[in-house]
C-alpha cells in the first residue's frame, strides 16, 4: 500500500467494501424507476439455438447502436451489462438496474464487465473528473477519467472473447470507452482511437454505496473491471448529466488531493487501484504505453471480501 494513502482517517478497504450478505435486509424502494428489471441468462441447448436465442435477444433491444441521449433512470433500464462469473466467463445479461441492486436475493448485486479509463495529457497529467450528483451510484465522488460498462447487444460487439483478453486487444471494452468519452466528457471519437488504448490487466472488486444510501445500502458496484490507459491531448464538453467537474492532475496533486484532510469523496475501485498499482504505472508512463511491461492478461485482481 502506498505510503501517501496511509492515513489512520482514511476509510478502510472493509468500510469501503461489500459486507457479507446479511441473513435479511430491510425493504428499500426504487421509487425512481417505474419499470420492473429483468435479467437474461444465455439460451440452452445446441449452437443453433443459442444462436437463435441471441438473434431474438438483439431484436427484442431494437438498438444495433447506442443512444445516450437519456436521464440516469433511463439508462439503468435500458442498457444491458455483460454479466460474469468470477474467471470472467460470460453467464448472460441483465440491464444497469438489475446488475446494480443489492437485495435479498443478490446481496452483492450482479457481477458484471466494466472499464476505467485513465486518460494522460502530453504532460502525463491525469484527467479526473466528479461524478454528477445525479448519479445513482457514488455520486459526487472524484475519480479517473471514465469509468463504466461495455454492454450487450450493439454493433459493433462490446463483447471481448477469451481470444480478446488472451491478446490483450480487448476491443469491445475499448470501443465501449470511446462511446462513454463522448458521451460523458465530450471527447470527438477522432480523438481517440481504438489503438490508442492500451490494456493493462483486470480488477474484481465490490463495494456497496453505503455513503449515498446507509448502511443497508440497496445500490453498489460489483465489477470486473478492465483497465484501461490511453495518453492524447483532448478536448472536452462534460455531459452535466454524467459529470460535475474536471481536473488535470500531477502526481503529487493527486495524493494532496486524496488525503483525508481535503475532505474530498473518492470512488472505491479508484482508490483501490490507486493504492496497488497506479504510481508504478504512472511514474513509468513510456514505458506502460510502449511496452508490455505491466500488462497482465492472466491475472484477476481480487479485493473482495
Amino acid at each position: 500500500m502506498r505510503a501517501w494513502l496511509s492515513c489512520a482517517s482514511r476509510p478502510t478497504f472493509t468500510q469501503l467494501l461489500c459486507p457479507p450478505a446479511p441473513g435479511g435486509r430491510a425493504a428499500v424502494s426504487a421509487q425512481r424507476f417505474s419499470v420492473a428489471a429483468t435479467m437474461t441468462l444465455p439460451q440452452q441447448g445446441s449452437g443453433q439455438q443459442q444462436q437463435r436465442g441471441q438473434q431474438q435477444g438483439q431484436q427484442r433491444q431494437r438498438l444495433s447502436t447506442w443512444d445516450g441521449n437519456a436521464s440516469q433512470e433511463e439508462l439503468m433500464l435500458k442498457d444491458e451489462c455483460i454479466l460474469v462469473d468470477e474467471q470472467d466467463r460470460i453467464t448472460g445479461h441483465a440491464n444497469k438496474y438489475q446488475s446494480h441492486r443489492f437485495e435479498e436475493g443478490q446481496p452483492r448485486g450482479l457481477l458484471h464487465r466494466a472499464f476505467s479509463v485513465f486518460l494522460f495529457n502530453s504532460e502525463n497529467k491525469l484527467l479526473l473528473q466528479q461524478r454528477a450528483a445525479s448519479k445513482i451510484t457514488f455520486p459526487k465522488v472524484w475519480t479517473n477519467t471514465c469509468c463504466s460498462h461495455p454492454l450487450h447487444g450493439y454493433s459493433p460487439t462490446e463483447v471481448d472473447n477469451d481470444a480478446d483478453i488472451a491478446a490483450g486487444s480487448t476491443p469491445g471494452a475499448k470501443r465501449a470507452a470511446v462511446r462513454k468519452l463522448l458521451h460523458e466528457l465530450g471527447i470527438p471519437l477522432q480523438q481517440l482511437p481504438l489503438d490508442s488504448f492500451k490494456y493493462l490487466t483486470r480488477l474484481h472488486y465490490c463495494a456497496a454505496d453505503t455513503g449515498t444510501w446507509g448502511p443497508a445500502a440497496e445500490w453498489g458496484e460489483h465489477e470486473m473491471d478492465y483497465i484501461l490507459f490511453v495518453r492524447a491531448d483532448v478536448t472536452l464538453q462534460p455531459n452535466d448529466e454524467e459529470v460535475m467537474d474536471t481536473k488535470y492532475v500531477t502526481l503529487p496533486e493527486l495524493r494532496q488531493m486524496m488525503h483525508p484532510s481535503s475532505g474530498l469523496l473518492w470512488s472505491p475501485w479508484f482508490r483501490i487501484i490507486a493504492e496497488n498499482f497506479l504510481e508504478g504505472w504512472w511514474e513509468n508512463l513510456d514505458e506502460t504505453l510502449s511496452t508490455d511491461k505491466h500488462v497482465d492478461t492472466q491475472t484477476i485482481h481480487r479485493i473482495v471480501t
